[in-house]
């Protein structure tokens, strides 16, 4: 039986529990079954209660305090704890069936799936390579106030990329949080930024000229303003030009067409609707009637 997740990660503040709170709400609006797993060890308020919680089984304040971890050494004990426990997620996810939205809600630590081996694990056992057989998509969110420091939003999608390549699943990349960038970010300067490209950076330093001024190297200004730096910049951006593999979507949780536009993304990167039963025009007529009835 065919099985259909999202896994929604991004940077520490990128927003998305909020996220996952409304794509929730859009999905039960439009009366469609999801199914909503926490697998962040650290996570507490939740606006919709988790139908499968990590902290169930593994905690990071515990880990924290008998191990006498950090909060980055605690998150990676916590998965490979959860990976010699998968019965845990087996258990829970192998009964659902095909007409649910399975959303895993990953915590904002990215080493966990760019520098060590921990989340593409746990995608094998997920996807049909572990027997789960979960068609899934990772809904990767960066905060769109990057845009605003371009070294910043660089360093961004290549952990994106960087994601894609580590994951081998279908990837939509998402700028999160849109509201806080209209008004200050002109439209036609944002659509730059939704296919990143290396020429971006070449409007923070126009006419390529060097500043020769004696500085001292140990200051954080000249760190970050130096031609190291800006060298260090534009190669990154060119990587990304030259794979040519992340481009964004916008997305507003307040904005119900904007939540539904990634559904919709998400959905035919995993041919959700491909699996569904069709309906008979009887069911529409009844699920009218019940509506009315409400």
């Amino acid at each position: 039986m065919s099985k259909f997740g999202t896994l929604v990660m991004g940077p520490a503040g990128a927003g998305k529990t909020t996220f996952c709170n409304a794509l929730i709400q859009h999905l039960r609006l439009n009366k469609r079954s999801c199914f909503y797993v926490n697998l962040d060890p650290a996570a507490e308020d939740f606006s919709y209660e988790p139908d499968l919680d990590i902290k169930d089984l593994i905690s990071l304040e515990d880990v924290m305090e008998e191990m006498s971890l950090g909060p980055n050494g605690g998150l990676i004990y916590c998965f490979e704890f959860l990976l010699q426990n998968l019965e845990f997620l087996t258990e829970k996810l192998d009964p659902i069936t095909e007409e649910y939205l399975i959303i895993l809600d990953l915590p904002g630590q990215i080493e966990l799936y760019t520098h060590i081996p921990v989340i593409p694990t746990l995608v094998k056992h997920l996807t049909r390579f572990g027997g789960l057989n979960i068609s899934l998509c990772a809904a990767y969110l960066l905060e769109s106030t990057f845009v605003i420091d371009r070294a910043k939003f660089f360093a961004g999608t290549l952990s994106a990329m960087s994601a894609m390549i580590m994951l081998e699943i279908p990837h939509v990349n998402i700028l999160s949080k849109m509201d806080l960038v209209k008004g200050s970010v002109p439209k036609r300067q944002l659509k730059r930024f939704l296919e990143p490209d290396a020429t971006l950076l070449e409007d923070d330093d126009p006419a390529g000229v060097r500043e020769e001024r004696a500085v001292d190297p140990s200051e954080t200004g000249s760190v970050m303003g130096g031609d190291s730096f800006k060298r260090l910049n534009k190669a990154v951006a060119q990587l990304i030009d030259d794979f040519s593999m992340v481009s964004f979507l916008q997305l507003d949780v307040q904005d119900e067409d904007s939540v539904g536009g990634i559904l919709s993304y998400i959905d035919d990167s995993i041919q959700f609707h491909e699996a569904q039963e069709p309906r008979e025009p009887n069911d529409e007529i009844s699920d009218y009637g019940d509506n009315m009835m409400e």
